[in-house]
């Protein structure tokens, strides 16, 4: 079986436009899924970056920030996913959370057909995130709750005495905007911020189908593969030996 030997990846320190996101391997339903953490310089699509993980924690994004601040970046913004760990890990940093994870968030809970009034509403609204500003989608968002706040509180009592919310599913829809709203538009006040992570997910597809073509392979040696792959996508110079695994 063919080894793969990975260059250790050198840095140009620098501020930078940082964007974080995860993805996974494998079936996540059946605990055998692991995935991977990157960050990424937005603007020069250079892996910063990256350790491969089970499940995401607050403490790997925090281990990443720390090894870039202590090599001398600046980090002027970050961009990221769904993960809520961020919040706190980021915390006096512009942030700005993926507007494309936000909807997918919002579809997830209510799905792209949803069958009640509220749940068309929410979804529509989460729509309309990349070409409305700050002030008129908090205005919207305040309307909703108005309009369906009695909807939202509705509650279905069961045999066993419990009890849980009849609309679930746009409450958590509708929460999510809440929780996250803060973070939705600050890609309007920092130059350079992007408002999703693109980057990241066009790289992760690109990462994907080498290892769907690569499958047979073991746990250890795709890691290996990838490792290989992040170094490619950099500006920063390469030493020209091989040398073990690396990760930052």
């Amino acid at each position: 079986m063919e080894k793969f030997e990975v260059e250790k990846k050198l840095h140009n320190p620098r501020p930078i436009n940082l964007v974080v996101d995860a993805t996974y391997f494998g079936k996540r339903t059946d605990n055998t899924s692991w995935g991977v953490v990157l960050f990424r310089d937005a603007k020069e699509k250079e892996n910063l970056w990256w350790k491969y993980i089970d499940t995401e924690q607050e403490s790997y994004y925090r281990e990443g920030k720390e090894f870039l601040l202590s090599l001398g970046y600046t980090i002027l913004s970050v961009t990221c996913d769904g993960f809520s760990g961020n919040i706190p890990v980021f915390k006096g940093f512009p942030l700005q959370m993926c507007q494309f994870h936000m909807k997918k968030i919002v579809t997830r809970n209510v799905t792209l057909k949803p069958q009640t009034e509220a749940g068309q509403a929410i979804l529509a609204l989460s729509m309309t995130l990349t070409y409305t500003d700050e002030e008129t989608f908090a205005f919207r968002l305040r309307s909703f709750y108005s309009k369906y706040y009695l909807f939202l509180s509705e509650k279905t009592r069961h045999p066993d005495g419990r009890w849980s919310y009849t609309h679930d599913g746009v409450r958590r829809a509708y929460a999510s905007l809440v929780h996250w709203f803060p973070y939705l538009f600050t890609f309007k006040e920092n130059d350079g911020t992007p408002n999703t992570t693109n980057t990241c997910d066009g790289h992760f597809s690109h990462v994907k189908d080498v290892v769907r073509i690569h499958r047979g392979l073991h746990r250890s040696l795709k890691q290996k593969m990838l490792d290989s792959i992040f170094l490619a996508s950099t500006i920063a110079p390469k030493t020209t030996s091989k040398k073990k695994k690396n990760t930052g």
